[in-house]
């Protein structure tokens, strides 16, 4: 797995876990639901760190708090 399939993961567990729609985040994150919308689809190969960081304060959480979780632990390489 590579970091931007973990990053996408890990907002979708967390809003799963809050019950939280992408729209619904997407107002809660001050960026438009086409922007979340946009880098949830695997074609997209990036997602840009000032959105991550919208994203983790309409969550309320730290960007340190996004990243401790294991699917970060192992990640493969990015350059092939």
């Amino acid at each position: 797995m590579g970091m931007k399939e973990a990053v996408v993961n890990r907002i979708r567990s967390i809003c799963q876990q809050r019950n939280i729609a992408l729209n619904q985040l997407a107002n809660l994150s001050g960026v438009t639901p086409s922007t979340i919308y946009s880098f949830m689809r695997s074609e997209r190969k990036d997602i840009g760190i000032v959105t991550l960081k919208k994203l983790c304060d309409g969550l309320e959480i730290s960007v340190e708090e996004f990243f401790n979780d294991p699917s970060f632990a192992n990640l493969g390489p990015e350059l092939q």
